[in-house]
């Protein structure tokens, strides 16, 4: 396996895994296949696809060699650098006796000279031809968009549709395109490795719809729950001016998104099916567009905190979902809050004090900008503070903390609230508790996530970032000296508001609430 720790490698590597097959992975950096759920499972060869010795190594005994590899976003000369590439892994992989190579390219536009395609698409075909002419049987799959969270292509159009309600846009928004789900990529990459032993050519791998790429963001926009968006295509945006644009609106890196771009003024659509004479389709066939938008979407449209920069999140479950390995600038936009606080008390007496927030406890921070949250959901037809808590001492999944929802509990290590009031977006909070001998007991680190929903959730966390430092901060410090006190500190932080010494009026809400 090349490209193991990219986005489809990646997720590759443990389908092949529980299909039975023993796994060896060629990286630059074997300590990023080391982060891995599945580096244990999986022989790592250190070296560079450039390096003959490397290369030979890593095919030694080899059945099946898979090329998910690519110079794109790697400077101006990655045609170059490909085509090296390319002629050593096929030659090396002869020479080592592999029986098949499985590469996964780009699918081209019919009756268009290679001198005409954009760089990227003519050097991913170029790749494939060389690999098909190395003297071992290859299967070259050629797609379009991959759609799975984490994808560059899926998270241009994610970043693109989400940031901007109305776009004034290019014409390539017009151009139409075959996408596919990155679970039916998956489950065809894993069939090739059975391939009969004649079979040496490409074959065009797609979804069952052909949309253009404005429709895309169309769907895209459907299926987040946001509104439709306008937009207007425009004849003077130059892939170039493009390229600036999604540079400025998205967090996909220029090197990226550029050829992608570049690539967009061509339409590609499949012009044959053969793979499923090899591969069958699953019951009920491959994934629809608005199949895979929902699979890429359920992590947090499902309310589950997104995995990739959260402590404690839950496991990955699928391929179209998010990896903690992924890039930072996938996954969709996630805003964070961090706070840390060594504690001169044991880790019991700091749960202690996290496991009373809110209800008539309080929120440890900010009373008067609490209570004005409060009141502003309820003015907005949300639930503001009159929920409270249903008991004062202990926290239990499933439970209303004020406007929050008690999403997940382990007694005397982690709690995470989901909010509940009105919102552009999802937000959570969780308050985290460690033991750190060297700081006198305890550590207590806490975070603020919103994942924002279109322009106006990325406005919403702007706007009030900067009164985090008194709401946030002051909790940590207000949680920190209380648990050092003995929980039982009457003092709150000079932002605050009562904690410590409970109010019993059951069924008041207290000075909760949150973003």
């Amino acid at each position: 396996m090349t490209g193991a720790t990219g986005y489809v490698g990646g997720r590759l590597v443990p389908r092949l895994l529980a299909a039975g097959y023993a796994v060896r992975c060629l990286a630059r950096r074997p300590a990023k296949i080391a982060e891995r759920p599945w580096a244990d499972d999986v022989e790592t060869a250190e070296g560079d696809i450039a390096d003959p010795d490397a290369v030979d190594a890593a095919l030694r005994d080899v059945d099946v060699a898979y090329y998910l590899v690519h110079g794109l976003g790697r400077g101006d000369d990655f045609e170059a650098a490909d085509r090296h590439a390319a002629r050593l892994f096929g030659d090396r992989a002869r020479a080592a006796g592999v029986r098949r190579i499985v590469y996964l390219g780009a699918l081209t536009p019919a009756g268009i000279p290679n001198d005409r395609l954009s760089p990227h698409l003519r050097s991913r075909a170029e790749v494939g031809r060389i690999l098909l002419a190395s003297g071992v049987p290859t299967a070259v799959l050629r797609a379009a968009v991959v759609i799975g969270s984490g994808s560059a292509s899926f998270e241009m159009l994610r970043q693109l549709t989400e940031r901007l309600p109305v776009m004034v846009t290019p014409r390539w928004v017009r151009t139409r395109l075959q996408p596919i789900a990155v679970d039916d990529v998956l489950r065809l990459l894993v069939g090739c490795a059975e391939l009969p032993d004649d079979v040496n050519r490409g074959f065009d791998v797609g979804g069952p719809d052909v949309l253009t790429y404005r429709d895309m963001m169309r769907a895209y926009a459907a299926a987040s729950g946001l509104r439709r968006r306008l937009i207007v295509p425009v004849p003077v945006l130059t892939p170039h001016l493009s390229g600036l644009w999604i540079r400025l609106v998205t967090s996909v890196p220029p090197g990226l998104a550029r050829p992608l771009i570049e690539s967009l003024r061509h339409e590609v659509v499949c012009q044959e099916r053969d793979i499923t004479a090899y591969v069958p389709d699953p019951p009920g066939g491959p994934a629809t567009f608005r199949r895979a938008l929902t699979l890429s979407l359920r992590r947090v449209r499902g309310g589950q905190v997104p995995g990739r920069r959260v402590v404690a999140a839950p496991p990955w479950t699928g391929p179209a979902d998010p990896l903690p390995t992924d890039p930072g600038w996938s996954g969709g936009s996630l805003y964070t809050d961090v706070r840390e606080r060594p504690v001169a008390a044991p880790p019991a007496a700091l749960w202690r004090v996290v496991e009373r927030i809110g209800g008539d406890n309080g929120w440890y921070s900010a009373q008067l900008a609490w209570v004005a949250r409060g009141w502003l959901d309820r003015l907005v037809g949300g639930v503001g503070l009159r929920r409270g808590r249903p008991d004062p001492e202990r926290l239990r999944v499933g439970d209303q903390v004020d406007f929050w929802r008690v999403e997940v509990v382990e007694p005397g290590r982690l709690l995470r609230l989901r909010a509940e009031m009105r919102l552009p977006g999802l937000a959570w909070l969780e308050l985290r508790v460690d033991e750190d001998a060297a700081a006198g007991g305890s550590r207590y680190r806490q975070r603020a996530l919103f994942h924002p929903r279109g322009l106006a959730g990325h406005a919403y966390w702007w706007a009030i970032s900067p009164f985090h430092a008194a709401v946030f901060g002051g909790m940590a410090r207000t949680i920190a000296r209380t648990a050092a006190s003995g929980g039982s500190a009457a003092s709150p932080d000079r932002a605050g508001g009562p904690v410590g010494k409970e109010r019993r009026r059951p069924g008041r809400g207290g000075p909760g609430g949150g973003h």
